[in-house]
C-alpha cells in the first residue's frame, strides 16, 4: 500500500509543479525541472515496485492525465486571471524636451552610468551620456536632444 502512495504522490506532485511552471512561472525554471523529475521518479518507482505491465499502465495514465490537466487549465482560462492586461504606452521625457535647448546646463541628481536623472531648468529629466560615467552632483551640459533622449556631457 505504501508503494502506491509513494508512486501516486510523486506523480501528483510532479503534475502540480509542471502546471505551476506553465501557468505561473515564465520560462524554464527549477519548478518545471523538479516537476518533470518527480514524474520520472514516480513512473520509475512504479516499474520497480510493480513490474513492467503496471509501469506501462502508470506511464500511459500519467501521459493522459498530463494532457487532460493542461487542456483544461488552458481551456478554463485559469492563467487569464493572472495575466497582465494593460500595457504601457508612454515614453520617457515625452513632450517635456521642448523646453530644453542644446548647451543648457544642469546638475546630475543620480549617478549617470550612462543613464540617470539630472535637474535641467528646475525639472528632473532622464538623461544619457555618451558612455562616460558621471557622479551624482556633477554639473552637466546638454550636447544633443534626439527623439526624447537627452544626451549630456560632464562639465569639468
Amino acid at each position: 500500500m505504501i508503494e502506491w502512495i509513494t508512486v501516486l504522490s510523486l506523480i501528483l506532485f510532479g503534475l502540480i509543479l509542471i502546471v505551476v511552471e506553465i501557468l505561473f512561472v515564465p520560462g524554464t525554471t527549477l519548478v518545471g525541472v523538479l516537476g518533470f523529475l518527480f514524474l520520472l521518479f514516480g513512473i520509475g518507482y512504479s516499474y520497480s515496485y510493480f513490474g513492467s505491465e503496471t509501469g506501462w499502465i502508470t506511464l500511459g495514465a500519467t501521459g493522459v492525465a498530463s494532457g487532460l490537466i493542461l487542456y483544461f487549465a488552458f481551456k478554463a482560462n485559469v492563467w487569464g486571471r493572472f495575466a497582465l492586461k494593460s500595457s504601457i504606452t508612454s515614453k520617457v521625457n515625452e513632450g517635456e524636451v521642448d523646453l530644453l535647448v542644446v548647451g543648457e546646463e544642469g546638475t546630475a541628481i543620480s549617478a549617470l552610468r550612462p543613464v540617470g536623472k539630472a535637474e535641467l531648468g528646475k525639472r528632473l529629466y532622464e538623461v544619457k551620456t555618451n558612455g562616460e560615467y558621471v557622479d551624482s552632483g556633477c554639473r552637466v551640459r546638454i550636447t544633443k536632444i534626439f527623439m526624447n533622449q537627452i544626451i549630456v556631457e560632464p562639465i569639468n
